[in-house]
C-alpha cells in the first residue's frame, strides 16, 4: 500500500504530468466502479497527507515568519531614516553649489564686460525706446528718468504646478525693473508684444531651477506669495540671464546706497533745544543714527526668499534673529519701519510653510521626531502656541491612523495587546518629544493634558468596540482591562498619570459587563436549583477528583479535602460545587476590573449572587422531610457558610483594601441553626 502511494505521489509530482490523459488511461484500465472508488480513496489520502505536511511546515516556520516580518519593519524604518538623511545631504550640496556660484559671479561679470564694452546711457535709452515701441500698453515706462535697457530676450513660461507650457514671452531687463510682455497672435504694424507685468528689482528673487529632464534651462522668479518659471533657449542663455539679473540687482543696490549717502549732510546740524517740558526727548537725526548700510541687511529680504524657497528654515530664522539683535537698541525710524515691513511679509510666508509642514495632510511616518524641525523654528519665531497646537494635531492624526490600520484579529486579547503596544508607545514617544520641544514653555503643558484625554477617548472607543460591544466573556474583558491598565501605568515614568482618565472612560462599559455576568450567573444558578436532587457527586475517576481539588485550591478553598469521601465521591451537591466555582471566578474577574467607582456595583452583584444560593438552601431545608437528605442539605449549607463565604470576604478585603460589611451581615443573618431536638435545622 505504501509503495502504491509513493508511485502515485511521484506520478503526480512529475513535471510532465497531464491530468486528462491520466484520467483517460485510468478509465480504460479500471474494471468497474470499485476500482475508481479505490483510486479516488488513494488520491484523497495523498491530499490529506500533503495538507498535513503543509500545516506542520507552517507551524514549524511560524517563528521565522514573525522574525522576517519584524526585520522587514526594521528595514522599512531604516530606509525612511536613510531617505531623510539623503534629503538633508541634498539641501547641503545645493547650498554649497549656490555659494560657489556666487563667488564666480564677479569674475563672469568682468569677462562679459571685457567681451561686450558698455554702451553709453544715452544709446541704451534710445535702444529701449525703440524696443518698447513694439510693446502695446507701456507708454509710461520711459517717463522714469535714467531708465535704460540692460538685456532682453525671448523666454517660455511654464506652470509651476504641473510644469506645462503656458505661453511665449519677451523679457526686458532694465536697470531698475523687469518687464514681461506676451506675444500677440494678431500683430498690428510694428507692435509685436503686449504688456503683461512689471517688477521692481528689489521686490523679487531669482532662483536657479536644477535641470531634471524634461525640465531643462529653467529659472524661477519669486514674488511672494507668487512665483513664475521661465525657460531659456539653451543653457548658455539661461546662464546669461542669471548672471545679468544678479549683477543688475547689485548695481541698483549700490546706486541707491550712494544716493542716500549723498543726501546725508556732511556738516553737523545743531539740534534746537525746546523749552517745552512736554516735548519727547527724541533726537531729530534718529533716522541717520540707524546704520542700515551693511550688505547683509540690504540683501536680507532676498536672502529670506531664497532660504524659504530652498526649505532652509533654520537659516531663515537665524537671519531674523541676527536682524532683531542688530535693531534691538536702535531707535525707530521710517527706514527701519520700511525694512520691518518687508521682513514681516517674509516671516508670514515662513510661518505658512512651517504650518504646512506640520499639517496632518503631510506624511505621518517618522514618528514625533519628524516634526521637531518645523516645531523648533516656530518656537523660535515666537509662535509657541501655534506650534503646540499643530504638533498635537499631527500626533493625534498619527495615532488615529495607526489604530485604523491595526488589523482586527480573531483573538480579542491578541488585538488588545497590539492596540495597547501601538497606542501607549506612541503616547510615550509624543510626551518625550513634547518635553524636548517645549521645555521652556510651561504654559503649553495644559494643552498636552487636554490632548491626552482626547486621544485616550479615541483609544477607549476602539478598545470598547472590540471587547465590550462584541460580547466577550468577562474573563477576557478582565484580562484586556488589566493589560491596558498596566500599559497606562508605564506613562508614570515621565510624570504622566492617565489611569483615572482611562477608568472614568471605561466605568460605564465595565459596570454593564459586571451586571450582565451577574444576571447570567443568577440565571444559571436558578436553573440548576430547579433540577436539584440533593445527591452526592460521583466523579467516577481519581483524575477527575484530583482536578476538582486543584480547582478548589486555586479558588482559595484549602479545606476541600474534608468534603471528599471514599473512592471518587464528594460529600457535596453538584449545585453547590458549580455555584462555588462560578462565584469565585466572578470574584477574581471582578477584582481585575475593580476601581473605586465600581465598589458598590461589584459588592451588590456579589451579594445578589450569594443570596440566590442561600435562599435555595433555606427553602430546601424547610421543605425536605427525609432526615438523611436534610442532614446532607445541612452539610452543604455548612460548607457554604463556614468555608466559601469567609473565603469570599477575605479575598474581597485583600483585593479591595477594606472589608465588605454587607457580605458579613449576609453571612451572619443566614447561618444554619437548630430548630428542634431531633437535629432538624434551618437557616435564620
Amino acid at each position: 500500500m505504501a509503495e502504491t502511494g509513493n508511485r502515485l505521489r511521484k506520478l503526480l509530482e512529475s513535471p510532465n504530468f497531464d491530468p486528462q490523459s491520466y484520467v483517460k488511461q485510468l478509465s480504460q484500465q479500471s474494471d468497474g466502479d470499485r476500482d475508481l472508488q479505490e483510486h479516488r480513496q488513494k488520491v484523497q489520502t495523498l491530499a490529506d497527507e500533503t495538507a498535513q505536511n503543509l500545516k506542520k511546515n507552517v507551524y514549524k516556520n511560524y517563528r521565522q515568519f514573525i522574525e522576517t516580518a519584524k526585520e522587514i519593519s526594521y528595514l522599512e524604518s531604516e530606509m525612511y531614516q536613510l531617505s531623510h538623511i539623503l534629503t538633508e545631504q541634498k539641501s547641503i550640496m545645493e547650498s554649497i553649489t549656490q555659494s560657489l556660484l556666487s563667488t564666480d559671479k564677479d569674475q563672469a561679470a568682468r569677462e562679459m564686460l571685457a567681451a561686450f564694452p558698455k554702451e553709453t546711457e544715452e544709446v541704451k535709452q534710445r535702444t529701449l525706446t525703440t524696443l518698447l515701441e513694439k510693446v502695446e500698453g507701456c507708454k509710461n515706462i520711459m517717463e522714469t528718468p535714467g531708465r535704460y535697457l540692460v538685456y532682453n530676450g525671448d523666454l517660455l513660461e511654464y506652470d509651476a504646478d504641473n510644469m506645462s507650457q503656458i505661453q511665449k514671452v519677451h523679457a526686458f531687463l532694465m536697470n531698475d525693473c523687469l518687464l514681461i510682455a506676451t506675444w500677440l497672435a494678431n500683430r498690428r504694424g510694428a507692435v509685436k508684444y503686449k504688456y503683461d507685468a512689471l517688477y521692481d528689482l528689489e521686490n523679487f528673487a531669482v532662483v536657479n531651477v536644477k535641470d531634471n529632464p524634461p525640465m531643462k534651462d529653467m529659472f524661477k522668479i519669486l514674488m511672494f506669495p507668487n512665483s513664475r518659471i521661465f525657460k531659456a533657449e539653451n543653457s548658455k542663455i539661461k546662464k546669461e540671464w542669471l548672471e545679468i539679473l544678479e549683477e543688475t540687482k547689485k548695481n541698483k543696490v549700490a546706486k541707491d546706497k550712494n544716493i542716500k549717502e549723498e543726501e546725508v549732510p556732511t556738516s553737523p546740524v545743531r539740534q534746537e533745544v525746546s523749552t517745552n517740558p512736554f516735548d519727547e526727548d527724541e533726537p531729530l537725526g534718529s533716522e541717520e543714527l540707524v546704520d542700515l548700510s551693511p550688505e547683509w541687511i540690504r540683501e536680507l529680504p532676498e536672502d529670506l526668499d531664497v532660504c524659504i524657497a530652498q526649505r532652509d528654515f533654520e537659516g531663515a530664522v537665524d537671519l531674523l534673529d541676527k536682524l532683531n539683535e542688530y535693531l534691538k537698541e536702535q531707535p525707530v525710524s521710517p527706514r527701519v519701519k520700511e525694512l520691518r515691513g518687508k521682513v514681516d511679509e517674509r516671516v508670514r510666508q515662513l510661518t505658512e510653510v512651517l504650518v504646512f509642514e506640520l499639517s496632518p495632510d503631510r506624511s505621518l511616518r517618522g514618528g514625533p521626531k519628524a516634526t521637531r524641525r518645523a516645531v523648533s523654528q516656530l518656537v523660535r519665531l515666537g509662535q509657541s502656541t501655534k506650534a503646540c497646537e499643530l504638533f498635537l494635531k499631527n500626533r493625534a492624526a498619527a495615532v488615529q491612523t495607526a489604530i485604523r490600520q491595526l488589523r482586527i484579529e480573531g483573538a480579542t486579547l491578541l488585538y488588545i495587546q497590539k492596540l495597547c503596544n501601538i497606542f501607549f508607545t506612541s503616547m510615550l514617544e509624543t510626551a518625550r518629544e513634547f518635553e524636548t520641544d517645549f521645555a521652556g514653555n510651561t504654559g503649553c503643558y495644559s494643552a498636552f493634558v487636554v490632548w491626552s484625554r482626547s486621544v485616550m477617548k479615541m483609544f477607549v472607543d476602539a478598545f470598547s468596540n472590540q471587547v465590550f460591544d462584541s460580547k466577550e466573556s468577562l474573563s477576557t474583558a478582565a484580562e484586556c482591562v488589566k493589560f491596558a491598565s498596566e500599559h497606562c501605568m508605564q506613562l508614570s515614568e515621565i510624570g504622566l498619570d492617565l489611569t483615572f482618565i482611562l477608568q472614568s472612560l471605561l466605568v460605564k462599559d465595565i459596570r454593564t459587563a459586571l451586571q450582565s455576568q451577574k444576571d447570567i450567573i443568577i440565571e444559571a444558578t436558578k436553573h440548576r436549583n430547579s433540577e436539584e436532587m440533593w445527591r452526592r457527586m460521583n466523579l467516577m475517576t481519581p483524575e477527575a477528583l484530583a482536578k476538582l481539588k486543584d480547582e478548589m485550591r486555586s479558588c482559595g478553598i484549602g479545606s476541600f479535602d474534608q468534603y471528599t469521601g471514599e473512592d471518587c465521591w464528594v460529600n457535596l451537591s453538584y449545585t453547590i460545587v458549580a455555584f462555588t466555582k462560578q462565584m469565585m471566578a466572578f470574584l477574581e474577574e471582578g477584582l481585575k476590573l475593580y476601581f473605586p467607582e465600581l465598589h458598590m456595583v461589584f459588592l451588590e452583584s456579589l451579594r445578589e449572587i450569594i443570596l440566590v444560593a442561600v435562599q435555595h438552601v433555606d427553602y430546601s431545608l424547610r421543605c425536605e422531610q427525609e432526615a438523611e437528605k436534610k442532614a446532607f442539605i445541612l452539610q452543604n449549607a455548612s460548607f457554604l457558610h463556614e468555608t466559601v463565604l469567609p473565603v469570599v470576604e477575605k479575598r474581597f478585603e485583600v483585593g479591595v483594601g477594606k472589608p465588605a460589611k454587607q457580605l458579613q451581615d449576609l453571612r451572619k443573618s443566614s447561618r444554619p441553626v437548630k430548630v428542634n431536638p431531633e437535629s432538624t435545622m434551618s437557616l435564620v
